[in-house]
C-alpha cells in the first residue's frame, strides 16, 4: 500500500508591521499621558515672578500690565508679548523677560529717567520723567540738582518736549537750573524762562535749549548774575546794569 505524505502546516509568522504600529500607538499614548500629568503638576506653573530695576512703577502695576500671575502656565508665557505690554506704560523705556525652569520669571525694567519735579494741585511733589509721566515721590527721594516745573498745564504738549530735551542734556549742564516756567509768544510758542541757583534769569525756547545750554553755563561760570537771552541771538545783561538803565529811564521821564 503506497505511503501518502501529509502536507506540512505552515507556522504562523508574527505580523511585524502590526506589532510596530501597536508599539508606536502605546508609546504615543504614554507620552500624552505624561504630558497631561506634567502640565497639571506644579512643575509647569509659574511659582515666582521677580521684577528688577523698577523705581517709579509699583509691583502691582507691573503685574497687572504684564498679565502674569503666580500659578499661571510657565510655558504659555510669551517673552515678546510681556515686554511689549510693559513698554506701553509711560514709566517704562525697556523690559527684558528671562524664564528660568522650573517656574521662575524674572523681568528687568529700565524706566525713563526723572528730569524734573513738579507740585501737583494738592501740593504733593511729583517726579517728571523724560516721557512726560508724573510719578509720586515717596521713598525714592529727590535729586536736588533737578529743576522744578512751575505753571505748566498737564495737557501742554510742550511739557513733554521739555522733558525729552532735558533728558538729552548731561546733568552737569542742567544742575544749576532751579525752576522752569512756560513763557510762550507768537514767535516762540515753546519759549520758556529758567531761573538758576546762581541767581540768573534765562529766556530761551525748548527747541533751542539743547544747543544753547553750553553758552548758558559759560556765562554762569564767568559773569555776575543777570538776564540771559538765548533765542535767535544770544545776549547777556548784568542785573546791576539793567537796574541802572531803568533808573536812568525813570529820571528821563521825570
Amino acid at each position: 500500500m503506497p505511503k501518502t505524505r501529509l502536507p506540512l502546516l505552515k507556522e504562523d509568522k508574527p505580523n511585524k508591521k502590526m506589532s510596530r504600529k501597536v508599539t508606536i500607538i502605546l508609546l504615543l499614548l504614554f507620552i500624552a499621558l505624561l504630558a497631561v500629568i506634567f502640565f497639571r503638576s506644579s512643575l509647569s506653573r509659574i511659582t515666582e515672578i521677580q521684577f528688577e530695576g523698577n523705581k517709579y512703577t509699583s509691583r502691582n502695576e507691573l503685574l497687572t500690565q504684564s498679565g502674569l500671575v503666580v500659578g499661571g502656565q510657565f510655558f504659555a508665557v510669551s517673552k515678546t508679548s510681556v515686554e511689549d505690554s510693559l513698554k506701553r506704560l509711560k514709566t517704562i523705556q525697556e523690559a527684558a523677560v528671562v524664564k528660568s525652569f522650573p517656574g521662575t520669571v524674572t523681568i528687568s525694567i529700565k524706566e525713563y529717567p526723572a528730569v524734573a519735579y513738579e507740585l501737583d494741585q494738592a501740593g504733593v511733589l511729583e517726579a517728571i520723567l523724560s516721557s512726560g509721566a508724573a510719578v509720586p515721590v515717596n521713598e525714592t527721594g529727590i535729586a536736588v540738582e533737578k529743576p522744578i516745573l512751575t505753571g505748566w498745564k498737564e495737557e501742554d504738549p510742550y511739557k513733554t518736549k521739555l522733558c525729552q530735551a532735558l533728558a538729552g542734556i548731561p546733568n552737569e549742564l542742567t544742575s544749576d537750573i532751579s525752576e522752569i516756567v512756560p513763557s510762550p509768544t507768537l514767535s516762540f510758542p515753546d519759549r520758556i524762562k529758567l531761573y538758576t541757583r546762581s541767581h540768573f534769569e534765562v529766556i530761551t525756547a525748548i527747541s533751542l535749549l539743547k544747543n544753547k545750554v553750553e553758552y548758558l553755563n559759560q556765562i554762569i561760570e564767568t559773569e555776575e548774575p543777570g538776564l540771559i537771552k538765548m533765542l535767535e541771538a544770544d545776549s547777556y545783561v548784568p542785573f546791576q546794569d539793567a537796574e541802572a538803565a531803568n533808573e536812568d529811564k525813570q529820571d528821563a521821564q521825570e
